[in-house]
This record gives C-alpha cells, sequence and structure tokens, in this order.
C-alpha cells in the first residue's frame, strides 16, 4: 500500500476579521500593561513604601526579561505547541501577571510579576505576526498587519492615559485588575474567534541561524530597531524638549496623544500600501520621519508648528511599524518565526538604548537638540532600507510591473 501523505493546508481565502480584532485587543493591552507603571510611578512608591526610583525597576525588569527569554521560548515553544493555544496561554499568562501585581505586597512581588508579564510580552509579539500571516490570504498580509496593531497605537494614544486616570480615582491596583479582566475575557473571545493555523510538512523548531543566512532578515533586523531607538530618542525626553522650546508643560500630555492618534492614520496608510508598495512607502515614511525630527528644532518653537511635525511623526512612525513587519516576515520565508523572534529582542534593545541615548543627547546638547539626536540613527535606517534592495525590502508586485 502507499502510505498516506498528509494533506497540505490550504491558504485561507478569507480574512478572519473577528480573530484579527481580538489580536489588536491583545497588543493593546500588551503596550498598556508595559506602559501603565510609568504613569501611576508616585501611587505605587507610596503604597509599597520604596522610592520611586525603585519603581522603576518594574518597567526594566519587564524589559530586560524580554530580551532574554523571546528567542529562547520562541525556539522551545514555537514547533511544539499549536500556535493558537499559544496565544490565548500568553494573555493568560499576561492576566495572571496582573493579578499578582495588584496583590503585590512588597516591591519584591511586583518585580516577580512584572518579569512573568515581560516573558507573555516577548511571547506574544513573537508569535502574534507570524500567526497572523497564516491565517490570512497572502495578498492581505500588510492590510491584517495594520488592523492587528493598530492597538499598539491606540495604547500610546489612550490606554495608558485612561489607565493613568483609573488609578488616580481609584488605586493603582484596580488599573491591573481592570487590565487582568480584559485579558481574561479576550483569551475566551480568542478561543471561539482565531482560526487554527496549521503548517503544511514538518513542525520544525525555529532556527535563527538559518533566519540569519536569509538575505535580508540582518537588513531589517537592524534598520527597524534604529528607529524605534530613534522614536524613544526623543519620545522619552519630549518634555524638557517642549520646555526649551518656550512651549507650556501642558502641551506634553497632548503631544504624545497627538503622536499616539497620528500614528493610527499611518498604520491606515500602511494598510493600503504594504502589500502593493512595500518598497516605496517604507522609503517615503522613514523619509519623512526624518524630516519630521530635523525640523523640530526649527520649527517647534511655535504651537502649531509642533504640532504639525507631531502629527508627521506619528503618521511616519505608525505606518513604518507595519512596512517593517510584513518585511520581516517576508525576508524570514519559511523562518519566519525565528526572523520575528530575532526582531522582537533587538527591538527592545532599541527601545532601552534609545532611553540611553536620549539622556547622552540631553546632557551633551541640550533639550532643544534631541530631535537631532534621533535623526541620525533615523538616517542610518534609511540608507540601510534604500541599500536592500532585493533581501529585506524588495519592491512589491506593483512597483515590478512599473
Amino acid at each position: 500500500m502507499t502510505p498516506q501523505n498528509p494533506v497540505p493546508s490550504q491558504r485561507p481565502t478569507k480574512i478572519p476579521w473577528g480573530g484579527l480584532l481580538v489580536l489588536a485587543a491583545a497588543g493593546f493591552t500588551a503596550v498598556t500593561t508595559e506602559l501603565l507603571p510609568s504613569g501611576l510611578l508616585p501611587q505605587i512608591s507610596r503604597d509599597l513604601g520604596v522610592d520611586e526610583s525603585a519603581v522603576g525597576s518594574l518597567t526594566a525588569a519587564y524589559a530586560a526579561i524580554i530580551v532574554f527569554t523571546a528567542l529562547p521560548l520562541s525556539r522551545l515553544l514555537g514547533g511544539r505547541v499549536p500556535r493558537k493555544t499559544l496565544l490565548i496561554g500568553t494573555v493568560l499568562v499576561f492576566a495572571l501577571s496582573n493579578i499578582l501585581l495588584a496583590l503585590s505586597p512588597t516591591l519584591a512581588v511586583a518585580v516577580v510579576a512584572r518579569l512573568l508579564g515581560g516573558i507573555a510580552h516577548g511571547m506574544l509579539w513573537s508569535s502574534m505576526a507570524p500567526y497572523v500571516a497564516r491565517i490570512v490570504p497572502a495578498h492581505s498580509v500588510g492590510k491584517s498587519m495594520a488592523v492587528v496593531f493598530s492597538g499598539t497605537s491606540i495604547a500610546l494614544a489612550v490606554g495608558a492615559p485612561i489607565g493613568t486616570l483609573m488609578g488616580t480615582l481609584m488605586t493603582w491596583r484596580a488599573s491591573f485588575i481592570v487590565l487582568a479582566g480584559v485579558g481574561v475575557l479576550l483569551a475566551f473571545l480568542a478561543f471561539w474567534l482565531l482560526p487554527a493555523a496549521h503548517d503544511p510538512g514538518n513542525h520544525k523548531a525555529p532556527s535563527i541561524r538559518a533566519a540569519l543566512k536569509l538575505p535580508g532578515v540582518i537588513a531589517v533586523a537592524t534598520a527597524w530597531p534604529l528607529l524605534l531607538l530613534a522614536h524613544f530618542t526623543l519620545f522619552t525626553y519630549v518634555a524638557p524638549f517642549l520646555l526649551a522650546s518656550g512651549l507650556p508643560e501642558a502641551l506634553t500630555g497632548v503631544s504624545l496623544s497627538v503622536v499616539g492618534v497620528s500614528g493610527l492614520l499611518g498604520i491606515w496608510i500602511a494598510g493600503l500600501t504594504a502589500d502593493s508598495h512595500p518598497r516605496r512607502s517604507v522609503i517615503a515614511a522613514v523619509g519623512l520621519l526624518l524630516l519630521a525630527f530635523a525640523l523640530l528644532p526649527v520649527l517647534g518653537t511655535s504651537t502649531a508648528g509642533m504640532f504639525a511635525l507631531m502629527v508627521l511623526w506619528g503618521v511616519s512612525f505608525g505606518a513604518m511599524g507595519i512596512y517593517n513587519q510584513a518585511a520581516i516576515l517576508r525576508a524570514g520565508g519559511e523562518h519566519k518565526d525565528a526572523a520575528n523572534g530575532l526582531t522582537v529582542v533587538t527591538i527592545q534593545v532599541g527601545i532601552a538604548v534609545g532611553a540611553g541615548y536620549g539622556a547622552l543627547a540631553l546632557t551633551l546638547l541640550g533639550a532643544q537638540l534631541v530631535p537631532l539626536a534621533a535623526a541620525l540613527p533615523t538616517a542610518v535606517a534609511l540608507v540601510i532600507i534604500m541599500a536592500s534592495r532585493r533581501g529585506g525590502y524588495p519592491a512589491g508586485g506593483r512597483e515590478k510591473r512599473r
């Protein structure tokens, strides 16, 4: 008898909109969880009886554990646990982390809770994009990524501020309890709405070594973190920049929300262009981001000029995230899981370095020139993107026909 071969899974023909919205909400919850301690720092400090500088360890521990665990866990679980099950489990770990944090009697317990949340964060972003690429039609990957990653921009714009307001009106512990409840709800919705993602052929553990041999993976895994480094160089120290530019401190929160809300417009634009014109679009987005950073010291001294450039910053930054996410999946090919896990790590490094680099620029150049410091890594990333014509940032189908 001829052995029966497994039938390869067919490519999806429809976009599971309900599942994508659940994933967007999960991303919103993850980013809000990451940022919320910064807004509630004084309350947490008073309640736990420690200095505010010590409470900063909640954010540092969260980021550090992502760097050290994202790749090993992605390799360990990626080829063994069904992707839908992995995502649901990750969301539940987020909920558990927030419950433990809300009930923490000491800073040490709170740090353990944040370490657990950081592990879940790394696994979520390592597995979500490759999962989405498997459950949508090939020609709709960019559009689907735009829907899923809109949750990130919404969290940056309103997630952390709303959580901070909740903590102010009630307690900081209540904010994390609410986040935990949202996580549990999303896990149930994911069980019903997310389709299974089956890989044709054998399930193999993601190989970072194999991914690094593919043309373009190194380019994307370098350019994308450089852009995050540039973003957080200014994002972290936007308050001193505004004060140095002669603008009121009250504009700080508004300006950051403008960047986040504008990012939604950028994500929408990227959803329309990421599949058809990926190369020209990412070059345009990064070029406009570079322009915004370069002009902020000059035109950012007026309220109108500052808001106009903040909008340009937000639109460009929101769009380039989708373009880069689609680029790493294309560059990774059959090793997309490993390639995506690599970028999760390098992005966290970029964010961490960005805050330190911004502090150095603030000391050496002064607050008003911090945007120029952000422009430097942006320019380097643009050069890498333009040079990686065939591997990391190739032309799309319509661009080639033209």
